[in-house]
């Protein structure tokens, strides 16, 4: 039977005070990508549904351009009310928008909640990562606790310019749910699987971090 994944975007458009944002382009297409050369069915959905902001888009890349003009995208489905039990995997693309909207979102967390629980891949990469949070299991515990994750660093952040502006720090917080944080030097690619749950570090993860999933869902 064909595997179904899942990618999820933000749908928050503001870095505070400082500019526009959204879920990063590259972070949800070459995952996309990867999933449908796998031969995967892939969807879209966002946390208010439609088209959502977008961030660090470079049209020179085809599978970006690609992305952004493709049906899935332009029209998200709205994760409110969305069934989770069609999925083998859920996809959490980063951008700062993440930030805001992902960890306090009771779909975003009902959805993880639900493929995990079913036996599936739950994965996120850079600031996607904030969906998994404030993600309980149906025992109270929380979805990270003991697990060895990646996510944008505190270094990461500093470097980016905004790490007061953001309104948490993702490792930090992701640490105190009881997460083993692991990460590479600034901006390299690292990619952090423990079991079921697959996490990658920046934007150089999404694609290798896609791939991770492509080879648990086959496995």
């Amino acid at each position: 039977m064909t595997k179904r994944v899942l990618i999820v975007l933000t749908s928050h458009d503001r870095l505070g005070d400082v500019r526009s944002t959204g879920y990063y382009v590259p972070e949800a297409a070459h995952p996309w990508d990867v999933f449908r050369r796998a031969g995967f069915e892939v969807e879209v959905a966002s946390v208010r549904g439609g088209e959502p902001p977008q961030d660090g888009y470079d049209p020179g890349d085809p599978v970006q351009a690609a992305f952004v003009a493709s049906p899935e995208q332009r029209g998200t489905h709205r994760l409110a009310g969305l069934d989770a039990a069609p999925y083998d995997a859920v996809f959490y693309a980063g951008g700062h928008g993440t930030m805001w909207d992902f960890p306090d979102d009771e779909d975003v967390q009902r959805v993880a909640r639900e493929v995990y629980e079913r036996g599936g891949v739950v994965a996120a990469v850079c600031h996607g990562p904030a969906a998994l949070v404030n993600v309980t299991l149906s025992d109270g515990t929380h979805l990270v606790a003991g697990k060895r994750v990646a996510a944008f660093t505190n270094s990461e952040e500093k470097a980016a310019g905004v790490a007061e502006v953001v309104p948490f720090l993702l490792a930090d917080a992701l640490v105190e749910r009881g997460a083993r944080h692991e990460a590479a030097p600034d901006f390299e690619p690292r990619v952090v699987v423990d079991g079921r749950l697959a996490t990658g570090q920046n934007p150089a993860s999404a694609g290798p971090l896609a791939e991770q999933v492509t080879a648990l869902l086959a496995g």
